[in-house]
This record gives structure tokens, C-alpha cells and sequence, in this order.
């Protein structure tokens, strides 16, 4: 006797999708965040294989010299402005002190170089998924780097995989300051690949194209490092007494391969 054949009707099979969709949007995001990395984990090499052949061909529809050109000017860039930032504070301790004692900004710091696994983006989350993690020495918090600039920090870590939020992510919230301003204030994530500071006084002196960086965070960060430049400022609405600044970052993410993560020595 033939056996008889279990059919589903359209309308079970979308009764029960919707009920696996209601109990992931009920499921707090910790445990749901883990599921997805070690989902990334399982599949990091094809997600990784994916990407790369997603950047090779956004390459090749664009002129490879204007490509090369504008990345090393990146580069070089933000290299010359981290330099001059660090410069510039040695030499204000060194009328404070009038001797050199503080030891040179990157000493007893490792540099761990990691490969983007994938991209996680949408309207208000910016995020990498990187191929190092616990077994590499990374820790939440750390800084991460591109282009000799900041562009996240670690926010979730695995054995062999971390999370990295993007400055543009809206729940980025890392210190900052401008130019030479020897005042610190907070940079938001925006969402759409940039970011914000609401909370400083329109008696700063701020103009379009000022450089923004990550200010010296201690064990994580020795020195100033950029994370970019004033794109819009104007006076806040809600409070006249504050600007609203919008930051575009220093380096262009979507056409990386990998970054570095800073690892302070204890």
C-alpha cells in the first residue's frame, strides 16, 4: 500500500512563519545577538568569500587608478592629522614638564589585524563581524582602526569572532573633541553613515571641515586619534545654546578588507 503523502496548506505554512517571526521579535536581543554569531561563525568563510567578491566587482565598475589614488590619499591623510595631533600634545607637556618622560604614543600597544567577515547594516545599525576574538585577546571596548583611523569599537566577542559598532551606529557613544579644543564632548551615531555631537557650547569656535577625534581613553586609547571631520554645523533647535554637528568619518568602510584592533599590554 502506498504511503500516504503529508501535504501543508499555504495558509498552516504562513501561520507558522508568523509564529517563529513572533517569538524571535520576543526574544531578548542577548540571546538573539548570540545566535547570530554563531551563526556568522558556522558560515564565516562563505559569508567572507561573499563579500570579497561583492567588493572585487564594486572595484572593477570603477577606475582602478581614481580607486588606489583616493584610498592612499585617505590614508595619508589621516596619518599627517593623527601625527599632528599627537605633535601638538607632546608639545604642550613638554612646556609643562620642560623634559620628556611620557613614553611615545603607540609603545606597549598590539596591534591585532583582523579580516571583515560581514557587514551589518541597515537604517540605524552599523556594524562589522571581524574573524579574531577572545583566543586573540579582544575585549569589549576596544578600539578599532582603519586607514589610520577610528571607525568602532568591539561590542560583542567569541572565541573566534567579534562584533565591531561602527561610529555611524546608533548606539555608538564614544568621547570626542575638535581641533584644539581642550573640551570633551560625545559623539552619537547617526545611523546613516554618520554621526553626531548636540552638547557643545556655541562659544566653541566650529567650522565645516574642523577634525574630530577620539579623545585618550585610559586603557584603551594612549593618544587622540581622528575618526573625522565637521560636515554640517548649525545651531541646535531644541537649544540655542548648543550646536548641532553632523561628523562624516574618515574612511570609507564599505570598501575595507580588514582592520586593526588596539590592544593595550597590561
Amino acid at each position: 500500500m502506498a504511503k500516504k503523502k503529508f501535504k501543508v496548506s499555504d495558509r498552516m505554512l504562513f501561520i507558522w512563519l508568523v509564529l517563529v517571526g513572533f517569538i524571535f521579535l520576543l526574544t531578548p536581543q542577548k540571546i538573539t545577538g548570540k545566535l547570530q554569531l554563531a551563526f556568522i561563525q558556522i558560515f564565516r568563510h562563505s559569508l567572507a568569500i561573499g563579500r570579497s567578491s561583492l567588493l572585487s566587482a564594486s572595484a572593477n565598475q570603477s577606475s582602478a587608478s581614481d580607486s588606489v589614488s583616493l584610498e592612499k590619499y585617505n590614508k595619508l591623510r589621516n596619518h599627517l592629522f593623527n601625527t599632528k595631533k599627537s605633535l601638538n600634545q607632546e608639545r604642550q607637556k613638554l612646556e609643562k614638564i620642560s623634559q620628556l618622560k611620557d613614553r611615545f604614543v603607540w609603545k606597549g600597544v598590539n596591534f591585532v589585524l583582523a579580516n571583515i567577515v560581514t557587514e551589518l547594516v541597515d537604517v540605524s545599525h552599523s556594524e562589522l563581524v571581524i574573524d579574531r576574538g577572545e583566543s586573540d585577546a579582544l575585549a569589549v571596548g576596544q578600539f578599532v582602526l582603519a586607514d589610520f583611523s577610528v571607525i568602532g569599537t568591539i561590542s560583542e566577542v567569541d572565541s573566534r569572532i567579534a562584533k565591531v559598532r561602527l561610529i555611524t551606529d546608533s548606539a555608538s557613544k564614544i568621547p570626542v573633541e575638535i581641533n584644539e579644543l581642550n573640551t570633551g564632548c560625545i559623539m552619537q551615531g547617526n545611523g546613516f553613515y554618520s554621526a553626531k555631537i548636540q552638547m557643545l557650547g556655541v562659544k566653541h569656535n566650529i567650522s565645516v571641515g574642523d577634525i574630530v577625534y577620539a579623545r585618550k581613553t585610559p586603557g584603551f586609547l594612549d593618544s587622540a586619534v581622528i575618526v573625522g571631520t565637521v560636515k554640517n554645523c548649525k545651531i541646535n533647535e531644541e537649544n540655542p545654546l548648543f550646536w548641532d554637528i553632523t561628523v562624516k568619518p574618515a574612511c570609507d568602510v564599505e570598501q575595507l578588507d580588514n582592520v586593526s584592533v588596539i590592544v593595550m599590554n597590561p
